[in-house]
């Protein structure tokens, strides 16, 4: 089921709009994905609106729904860093210890290197035991405290600022350091410096696992080895309300809307809440010839053109991005700066999308994403889907 929203009269030709359109429904063919909602822009303008498939059975879904959009949320808080660092309130050479001096090596980890993920801190969630803690109870609250205490006993696994990995552990610091430096709870301070700024209702961090309605289901079967579910048994699980605590910074744990989730990636991408300086240092490929593999690091590798970290962003081709993948959400915020299109997209998936062991095949919404970008932003370097 379809539910069409919108297409801007004179935005796009027909023709454009039709090549969109059947672009997503191609990658929805081959991904075996329940809903898929996405929304394109040219300039300010809405170009197309869009929502495909069941929230739940007998649910359409529709442009209404909000979702839990993960790393979309990351450049909100680096955005907050660096606009202290343009107030003058902070700099980003400035050590965690002045703020969290019980955290490990906080003496020697900067808040800028928190930010670009930097610091060494190894990611929680490559700890065995804190996956089977989190398979055996998805509902678990997490605290922050307990987060970055997985791997408190744990060495750097480099010198900060010598190499990066993909580390939840750095925001999880880092929001808790932005609580420190500005006196109030992060969810707060994300809504006063980022979304109330943009306008933007429809975001929010509850506390809770809850999701504004109405709510976009998703589905997930990660659980289905952990728990031992025999070969040939049909196992997927509800896994809308699980407990997103352990995914980020407490206070950034948001759910959105489409239409939400385009306008912050866009005035990210432009810089609208960021001095030039700041929003060029936030955009720039500053890592590229900086990185390296590490045996035992599995997110640590040489950085290039389909992925480099800046602040908080991922600079892919031409485009700046974040794109989320956990408990059967699936998605992609991204702006291509030099034609002012923004692309967002939000998916789930079906039961046929997950493999024997319960995984799915890549952020399908990533796929949707590439197909997109070819259609309404063809000279522009954009990231193959993944395979």
């Amino acid at each position: 089921m379809t539910t069409r929203t919108r297409i801007m009269a004179g935005s796009l030709s027909g023709l454009l709009a039709a090549g969109l359109v059947e672009a997503v429904e191609r990658v929805r063919d081959e991904r075996h994905l329940r809903a898929t909602i996405v929304e394109v822009r040219r300039g300010g303008d809405v170009v197309l609106r869009e929502a495909w498939g069941e929230s739940m059975a007998g649910v359409p879904a529709t442009t209404t729904m909000h979702f839990r959009s993960g790393a979309v949320s990351i450049p909100q808080i680096s955005t907050v860093l660096l606009q202290l660092v343009d107030e003058e309130v902070v700099s980003l050479d400035d050590p965690l210890a002045r703020w969290l001096p019980g955290v490990p090596h906080a003496d020697r980890v900067t808040l800028g290197q928190l930010a670009q993920m930097t610091a060494g801190y190894p990611d929680y969630v490559h700890d065995e035991e804190f996956v089977d803690a989190l398979l055996a109870d998805p509902f678990r609250t997490w605290t922050p405290e307990e987060l970055y205490g997985v791997v408190a006993d744990e060495p750097l696994l480099y010198e900060p600022g010598a190499n990066w990995n993909y580390s939840h552990t750095d925001y999880v610091l880092l929001g808790l350091a932005l609580e420190k430096i500005e006196e109030a709870p992060l969810d707060e301070i994300i809504a006063e410096r980022v979304l109330d700024r943009l306008g933007l209702t429809q975001t929010e961090d509850p506390g809770t696992p809850a999701l504004q309605a109405p709510a976009l289901h998703a589905f997930d079967a990660e659980r289905r080895s952990f728990l031992g579910i025999p070969d040939g048994v049909p196992f997927v699980e509800d896994s809308s309300y699980w407990n997103p605590s352990w995914t980020l910074a407490r206070g950034a744990v948001q759910n959105t809307d489409i239409a939400d989730m385009a306008s912050v990636i866009r005035a990210i991408g432009r810089g609208e809440l960021l001095s030039t300086d700041s929003h060029e240092l936030m955009i720039a490929p500053t890592l590229r010839g900086r990185t390296t593999a590490i045996d035992g690091c599995a997110t640590c590798f040489v950085q290039g053109e389909w992925y480099t970290y800046g602040y908080g962003i991922v600079l892919s081709g031409d485009w700046l991005l974040q794109n989320p993948l956990f408990a059967g959400y699936a998605g992609v915020a991204a702006y291509l700066p030099a034609d002012d299109v923004t692309i967002a997209v939000a998916t789930t998936y079906a039961d046929a999308a997950f493999g024997p062991d319960g995984d799915v095949s890549g952020n399908a919404a990533s796929a949707i994403f590439s197909a997109i970008a070819e259609v309404v932003a063809p000279g522009a370097k954009t990231p193959p889907p993944p395979s």
